[in-house]
């Protein structure tokens, strides 16, 4: 939540954020299955229910700088759920990412956001294409991104005499390049939107990069340093 507090004072409009779900069916925030990393301890999220997961120190891993002194270590910082964020920023728009595929999150998931209200508020994003197709299914008019595959699938489609694509999502959220391949170029740019699909560009955290992309037309930016980006804008 510290995060998230940081990033609205810094005027981010949208949050990105990774879910996944406890023992319990509770949807909660993380990138990692298991809390190493962030907390320490040694267990996965699905594992635990919510009022053991939320024993853990969310403040335990983070090391600014890499300086060894653990800022929020013992601060009080907990994993929080997807509803405690909502309602904590109801004014901010979200990309919701799903890295749990096994159980699904994604019922539990959709059933928060209707309870919150944050349907307009809502990109639902996922690499796996499972989830994704779930999402499009139970809730048709949430917009989503593109897995991996489709992703593929649209670049290819670039090609001389390709066949043409047909987006089902609504963004395409790509890094500049992946190895040598450049992704983000005014060709791919003006495919997604002559389709009626943005393009958002993650993660760019030098403002040269950031100016570039800006000047080339992208819709979105994805950043650790939203500060930096608003300062362009």
């Amino acid at each position: 939540m510290a995060s998230f507090r940081a990033a609205a004072e810094a005027g981010a409009p949208y949050f990105e954020l990774d879910v996944r779900m406890t023992r319990d069916g509770v949807v909660v925030l993380g990138h990692d299955a298991d809390l190493n990393r962030i907390c320490g301890v040694e267990s996965l999220i699905s594992e635990l229910t919510f009022d053991e997961l939320r024993r853990a120190d969310a403040g335990w891993g983070f090391d600014p700088g890499l300086s060894r002194k653990f800022p929020f270590r013992g601060q009080g910082l907990r994993v929080p759920s997807l509803e405690e964020v909502f309602a904590s920023f109801p004014d901010r728009h979200y990309i919701v990412e799903i890295k749990q595929t096994e159980p699904s999150v994604v019922a539990p998931m959709i059933d928060v956001i209707e309870r919150a209200g944050m349907r307009r508020r809502v990109l639902i994003a996922s690499e796996h294409q499972e989830p994704i197709d779930e999402a499009r299914s139970l809730a048709p008019n949430l917009p989503t991104g593109f897995p991996y595959g489709e992703i593929a699938g649209f670049m290819m489609s670039l090609a001389p005499g390709a066949e043409p694509f047909a987006p089902r999502g609504e963004a395409l959220q790509v890094p500049p390049e992946y190895e040598s391949w450049r992704i983000v170029t005014a060709e791919s740019l003006a495919a997604a939107h002559r389709m009626g699909v943005e393009v958002h560009v993650w993660t760019v955290n030098e403002v040269s990069e950031m100016r570039s992309l800006l000047e080339l037309g992208v819709d979105g930016i994805l950043t650790d340093y939203p500060a930096r980006l608003a300062a362009l804008l």
